[in-house]
């Protein structure tokens, strides 16, 4: 684990799979956190490189090969949540208030390119700002997305007294029983699935793809919980047009939470072809997004 602070706010990183364990601003917790022992509950915190999410039946193709990637979700075929969430990563740099790691993806099964993912945790003024790189070191032109898994929180408001907005005006359909898309996503407007005012999470229960996500004026992607005694923001660059959010019941110790879920594309876009990022060998891609209380 490593620790950074600034000020009266502090984060915890893991190491294995560069993850956030803990944010919290004066004593007061801004994300769903874990034991320092424990694997992250429900993915928590996790960093979702190089596809976010679902990769239907484990399988795609890159120029014309089936890759056969290895099925991390038995009960529903699928690959789920990428290659490095479970893998050690090395520190690049490790400052009072910033922490940068880094970590390489080789050439497997179902991954036949080369990639060096990196990750960097930096605290100010702002609260809390994650930067991911991607560069293709390999020889071949590569696609991939980035995602991450944050569980936020209006600091110590129950998850069910709080108002979720988000920027999202689409929605994706999803086949329930597999948890990959069924059609093209759809308008928000006029459905259930509408946020962008913002909506009580009391007895509603998701766990969707939204899409769509636009930026506002200050060229930011704005998601939030608020409640009666304040709220958290994540916010993201334009390159995190879709959002997971995910409402578990059984969030170890805390019941009903929230996962707000920035990703670079949709659940099976390696698949489908939706918003996939590619780099030519050499090339390297970076975004951010970032977490700050209301």
């Amino acid at each position: 684990m490593l620790g950074i602070s600034y000020e009266g706010a502090t984060a915890v990183i893991t190491t294995v799979g560069a993850g956030l364990r803990s944010f919290e601003v004066d004593g007061v917790p801004y994300v769903e956190t874990f034991g320092p022992d424990e694997k992250p509950p429900m993915s928590a915190g996790a960093v979702l490189v190089p596809w976010p999410n679902r990769t239907a039946g484990a399988s795609w193709v890159l120029d014309g090969v089936v890759q056969q990637l290895e099925v991390t979700e038995p009960a529903r075929g699928n690959a789920i949540h990428g290659l490095v969430r479970r893998r050690p990563w090395s520190v690049l740099e490790h400052t009072g208030s910033l922490v940068s790691l880094q970590t390489l993806i080789e050439p497997q099964a179902g991954w036949p390119a080369a990639l060096r993912a990196t990750v960097s945790y930096a605290l100010d003024d702002h609260g809390l700002t994650v930067t991911h790189g991607v560069k293709n070191v390999g020889d071949v032109p590569t696609p991939f997305g980035v995602g991450t898994h944050p569980y936020p929180r209006a600091g110590n408001a129950a998850t069910d007294s709080c108002t979720l907005t988000l920027s999202a005006t689409t929605v994706l359909p999803l086949d329930v029983d597999r948890m990959v898309p069924s059609g093209a996503a759809e308008p928000v407007e006029g459905t259930e699935f509408d946020f962008r005012a913002g909506r009580s999470l009391a007895n509603v229960h998701l766990d969707t793809p939204f899409g769509g996500c636009e930026p506002a004026r200050d060229g930011l992607v704005h998601h939030s919980l608020s409640s009666d005694s304040g709220g958290v923001e994540v916010w993201a660059d334009p390159a995190f047009r879709w959002v997971q959010v995910y409402t578990p019941d059984s969030y170890p110790d805390r019941g009903r939470a929230v996962a707000i879920e920035p990703m670079t594309c949709p659940p099976d876009a390696l698949n489908s072809g939706t918003d996939l990022i590619w780099v030519a060998p050499g090339e390297s891609w970076g975004a951010r997004w970032g977490i700050k209380p209301l």
